[in-house]
């Protein structure tokens, strides 16, 4: 086995074939992978072509895991800074600018100084100089127009979301099963 198995994560499949989550991808370090293949606790459906030995076998490395156990995905989206972020697809609600997560804020549609609730319907996503220019005002009062209205999204509109932000590291042979079900273009 040579330094190379850490980079070397394991891609997991809920039973149905289907990614645990998009975004951030379900992955396991090659450690739990290896755990998870010995106890049986999962479907190899891909290998890498590393081995990692002991005196009493050697296995591949997966390259990508089933679950042998259906986990129920959440029904309901959570409520987190990250999955407004993820909704709003990171970009500005208010000038249209895609921005990496470190720059992104939130924002109160309607200030929570004029009586605005801090849940779905009244969050979006803002860079800071949008932010600072609202401040707590209206959006009228601002002179802001919001692209989309803000309202609680389901899980299959994150994990659609999500699909749409390629993580770090994407292997070659992942492709397949995380992209599936997408359209194909025609020729």
């Amino acid at each position: 086995m040579t330094g190379a198995t850490d980079a070397c994560p394991a891609l997991v499949l809920n039973a149905d074939f289907r990614p645990l989550c998009y975004f951030p991808l379900s992955l396991w370090s090659w450690q739990d992978a290896v755990k998870a293949v010995v106890t049986n606790r999962v479907n190899v459906v891909a290998e890498y072509d590393e081995v990692v030995r002991s005196p009493s076998f050697e296995l591949p490395l997966p390259s990508v895991i089933s679950l042998k156990e259906y986990v129920p995905q959440a029904r309901k989206a959570s409520f987190t800074r990250f999955n407004v972020f993820l909704r709003d697809r990171f970009v500005c609600q208010y000038c249209g600018e895609g921005l990496p997560v470190h720059e992104l804020t939130f924002d109160h549609v309607v200030p929570k100084s004029k009586g605005g609730r801090t849940r779905w319907d009244n969050i979006v996503a803002a860079c800071a100089p949008c932010n600072l220019h609202k401040g707590g005002r209206t959006l009228s009062a601002s002179g802001l127009k919001i692209l989309r209205s803000p309202k609680e999204p389901s899980m299959w509109e994150l994990q659609e979301n999500g699909r749409a932000f390629p993580p770090n590291f994407l292997h070659d042979g992942w492709s397949d099963f995380l992209y599936w079900d997408t359209e194909l273009e025609e020729s």
